[in-house]
């Protein structure tokens, strides 16, 4: 694995997992969240965008983490990822990993996220997770109908799976 995008719904554990496996495969981590937002909340322009996701899948090797399918450079980012790993959690399980991470770093900027932006509580955020399986995932598997054969998708249904497969990766690096 050399191009590997980490995708799913927020507060499935998708930023976690892809900071650990960019870790284990010594990949440099690119969060798309931290391209698309400037402080305050402001979304980039979808060409400066673009650009900035177009840059770094341009890259010999990388984990990129977020979804962004409809625009920037997602089929771009399809077409070089080798790897796709998707985070398929029920909406309860992303939904309290949401509130989780509110509560542990409310008003603080995580690392994964653009400068400027702290967490915050965010009605339309929480909507967007709430309606996720009905609105965003249909758009994912359509995104997944584009891949090739020789590229990889593994789903996570668990966030245990997600374990597992990190662990099998540290078991087979040691044989």
């Amino acid at each position: 694995m050399q191009r590997v995008l980490v995708m799913g719904c927020s507060g499935s554990g998708k930023t976690t997992f892809a900071r650990a496996l960019a870790d284990k495969l010594g990949l440099p981590l690119v969060s798309l969240d931290a391209l698309f937002w400037k402080p305050g909340w402001r979304e980039s322009e979808p060409a400066e965008f673009s650009a900035r996701v177009t840059e770094v899948a341009d890259g010999p090797a990388w984990v990129i983490d977020g979804n962004y399918v409809s625009h920037g450079a997602g089929q771009l980012r399809r077409s070089r990822a080798d790897s796709i790993l998707w985070f398929d959690l029920p909406r309860l399980a992303c939904l309290s990993g949401v509130i989780r991470r509110i509560a542990a770093s409310h008003g603080q900027v995580r690392p994964e996220m653009a400068p400027g932006c702290p967490e915050r509580v965010d009605l339309t955020f929480l909507r967007y997770v709430w309606t996720y399986r009905q609105q965003q995932r249909p758009k994912l598997l359509a995104y997944f109908d584009g891949l090739r054969a020789d590229q990889r998708l593994v789903g996570f249904t668990a966030r245990s799976q997600a374990v597992d497969f990190l662990t099998g990766l540290r078991a087979s690096a040691r044989a």
